[in-house]
């Protein structure tokens, strides 16, 4: 039983030096990204920045491809299809007669 607890000892002693080390490789990290932002006049903004060939992730919004003339309700033809269009698909309707 000693023999566990020294060796859970030594687990707790060397996951403080590992904590140690990632503090001080990440304090590294941060001084070299700030030396380089300073060599070259960047900022944080200029890191973040969509410039060109570097297209936004963000998706916008699409027009509708699909109206429900009964209700209005719109589908932009993305995702699933929505409930009122499902049924009227099973009904026997046909996905061109909801073309906006």
């Amino acid at each position: 039983m000693a023999q566990i607890q020294e060796l859970l000892a030594q687990k707790a002693a060397l996951e403080k030096q590992i904590d140690a080390a990632r503090k001080h490789a990440r304090q590294d990290g941060v001084a070299k990204v700030k030396a380089l932002m300073a060599e070259y006049g960047l900022s944080v903004s200029d890191l973040t920045a969509r410039g060109p060939g570097r297209p936004s992730t963000k998706g916008g919004k699409v027009a509708p491809k699909y109206r429900n003339t009964a209700t209005g309700e719109t589908w932009s033809g993305r995702g699933l299809q929505p409930k009122w269009l499902k049924a009227a698909l099973a009904s026997g309707r046909k996905l061109d007669e909801f073309t906006v």
